[in-house]
């Protein structure tokens, strides 16, 4: 039985605890109100005077975990309040000290409001932070072009969204082509290789007309870039995969990364890819297979990428994680909560993530149009391609 996500969501390094940064649970923003509420209960109900005034002064530095300075010395007024009331006989010499209350509670406002104030700051730096790395790797599509796409990205390092890994799924003139990989280093320190990474291939989508041409310019990128920095050795495994137009066969080529599984009926395979050297080393021009590996495509079929963070793992055991036994059982359902699964289960086997865990679900679901030949990009290409080869020869009629 898979678990749900939300039964390990605990464990995920992406979610955030109050003691990191989140908002407190309820409780702890209802404990002022409880401890004041408690202790004025028990001494009306006893018979006899109770000695536990005390417990009133821990009520303002706990409201700084919650609220801001405002509501703080509200809080601390109502300590002040409650130990001068008669009733609840918390006002007799030697029960509390109320000089002391009063100290404690106006040092909790100046705490409060330091709080509230770094709070804000690293609020605003966390947003900075985000949208960077967002422009970085942004979110996949659901679709591009005849192919469906889900991605899932887990940093190793806690309050990152980007570090060791990418991945990218681009529509270009020779069909759509995607690429995963995982640079040298971890974190924030390997963001700048993995941008520069993603730039080479968005422009090489565009204009390079195979795969090893792709590999070619990575390839540079990473070698350029090693020689503008002294002692810099930069390289990085990636896997790149090219879909025909008609979504019924992909072309792989792998640099020292992990091979694609394909998943059909009900059975996961890695693909045979002859593998090549890692990135960054200038030995791209030597590819082992200058066409890459060709693998025919069938309706249904759902194509798994991870990276070693995924096929690494370990248990407390040493026992890695079988991902080629657990895929057919976890990929029985939507192929968009695929990753989901697989991480649920991930997490389940190894208890935490030591190293950025990254997947990409690629499905080839080419529509009817695409499949009959008429792909409505096509089609706009060749409406756009006519409407300016009319204006060309209206122009040049006018101008005769």
């Amino acid at each position: 039985m898979v678990k749900p996500p939300a039964l390990v969501s605990r464990r995920d390094p992406l979610r955030r605890g109050w003691l990191r940064g989140a908002p407190p649970p309820r409780w702890v923003r209802v404990l002022p109100a409880a401890l004041a509420v408690g202790v004025c209960a028990a001494t009306l109900v006893s018979p006899n005077p109770l000695d536990i005034g005390f417990l009133l002064g821990a009520i303002p530095p706990l409201a700084v975990l919650s609220y801001g300075p405002l509501t703080t010395a509200l809080l601390g007024g109502v300590v002040v309040t409650l130990l001068s009331v008669p009733a609840f006989r918390l006002d007799h010499p030697g029960n509390t000290d109320l000089e002391t209350v009063c100290f404690v509670a106006a040092l909790s406002v100046l705490l409060s409001y330091v709080r509230s104030r770094r709070d804000a700051q690293l609020d605003l730096h966390r947003t900075v932070a985000e949208a960077a790395q967002r422009a970085v790797v942004p979110p996949l599509p659901e679709r591009v072009g005849p192919v469906r796409c889900a991605g899932l990205y887990r940093a190793a390092q806690r309050g990152t969204l980007v570090g060791g890994d990418f991945f990218d799924v681009r529509r270009g003139p020779r069909g759509v082509r995607a690429v995963m990989g995982d640079v040298q280093g971890h974190g924030l320190a390997a963001v700048s290789t993995v941008a520069a990474l993603l730039g080479s291939f968005r422009e090489a989508v565009l204009d390079r007309p195979g795969l090893t041409e792709i590999v070619a310019a990575l390839d540079r990128r990473l070698v350029v870039d090693s020689a503008e920095v002294r002692h810099a050795e930069l390289f990085a495994t990636a896997v790149l995969l090219e879909f025909s137009r008609d979504a019924r066969s992909v072309r792989v080529v792998t640099c020292g990364h992990p091979p694609p599984v394909l998943l059909r009926d009900g059975t996961a395979t890695e693909l045979a890819v002859t593998p090549w050297t890692p990135l960054g080393l200038g030995l791209s021009d030597g590819l082992p297979s200058p066409d890459g590996h060709v693998e025919p495509l069938r309706p249904g079929d759902v194509l798994f990428l991870a990276s070693d963070g995924v096929t690494e793992a370990r248990d407390g055991d040493g026992a890695f994680y079988p991902l080629l036994d657990r895929l057919p059982r976890l990929a029985d359902g939507d192929p968009a909560v695929l990753a989901d699964r697989v991480l649920a289960d991930l997490l389940t086997h190894c208890g935490t993530i030591r190293d950025d865990v990254t997947m990409l679900v690629l499905t080839p679901c080419p529509s009817p149009e695409a499949e009959a030949g008429t792909d409505p990009g096509t089609r706009a290409a060749a409406a756009g391609a006519a409407a300016a080869g009319r204006g060309g020869l209206g122009g040049s009629g006018g101008a005769i």
